[in-house]
């Protein structure tokens, strides 16, 4: 597989996971996880997030004293499954993040933030971007 066969592959499956996502927003929050988060709302999915983030970073410290790496990777794909229901209960999808990613592709860390404070600093002098 190519990496462009790769990337395909995906984006393929992070937009299946968001037709599967939207499909539960009208499930049985008694047979369906994601149904039960998007049923409680905002504060239980943001905590599950928060909680994921904090999983995400003690796998990288467990992975930097010998752990398997395979664990950092679990860690993710849970933080990202639940940035993906926030996204779905949010009317988005991972295409809009993607599309996010591409455009700050060849901007330094840098230039990045420095556009995003000068974009923020016209919307406060009461102009537009």
């Amino acid at each position: 597989m190519t990496n462009n066969d790769q990337h395909i592959s995906s984006t393929d499956s992070l937009a299946q996971l968001a037709a599967v996502l939207e499909s539960r927003k009208s499930g049985d929050p008694d047979k369906s996880y994601v149904a039960r988060l998007f049923a409680k709302g905002p504060d239980a999915f943001l905590k599950k997030i928060g909680e994921e983030a904090t999983e995400v970073v003690m796998a990288a410290k467990d992975v930097d004293h010998g752990a398997d790496k395979s664990k950092l990777v679990y860690e993710v794909a849970d933080l990202w499954f639940h940035s993906m229901v926030a996204l779905s209960y949010y009317g988005l999808e991972p295409a809009d993040v993607v599309t996010e990613l591409a455009r700050r592709v060849g901007l330094s860390g840098l230039e990045e933030k420095a556009l995003r404070k000068a974009e923020q600093r016209a919307i406060d002098e009461g102009g537009t971007t």
